[in-house]
């Protein structure tokens, strides 16, 4: 099984560059010990799969430790990662494992019928990587 992410594209950057290892959620898939790939959905305005990673850990904490075990390599300000969690007992880091960018970003509105960019993710049993335009 996969998962389709939405991520802001100044913080995919951040991930393809290996600057980011880990992508702050409020909540998590619950089936992620089934999750083979994690495809990049780059929000407005670029709107494209870009990639997948897979995910090395998930690791649950209230922000203050979230934020002390991740800062280094959180590709987020300080400020705003506690804007992020404010009034939030826990918080999830996703720890990414391997990068895949793809040469090509994949237009999802044109490669498959009714898509729609998940609000945060969504499971999916599509494997972007064959529909790739390279």
């Amino acid at each position: 099984m996969n998962v389709l992410l939405s991520i802001k594209p100044k913080y995919v950057e951040k991930i393809l560059d290996g600057k980011k290892k880990y992508e702050f959620r409020k909540q998590i898939p619950k089936r992620y010990d089934d999750i083979d790939r994690v495809y990049i959905y780059s929000t407005s305005p670029e709107k494209k799969i870009v990639g997948y990673f897979t995910l090395d850990e998930i690791i649950e904490a209230e922000p203050k430790k979230l934020w002390g075990e991740c800062k280094d390599y959180s590709g987020i300000e300080k400020d705003k990662f506690f804007q992020y969690y404010e009034g939030r007992e826990k918080g999830f880091a996703i720890k990414i494992d391997e990068i895949e960018e793809f040469k090509e970003p994949l237009n999802p509105y044109t490669n498959f019928e009714n898509f729609n960019a998940p609000q945060t993710f969504y499971y999916t049993e599509q494997d972007y990587v064959d529909k790739r335009n390279n």
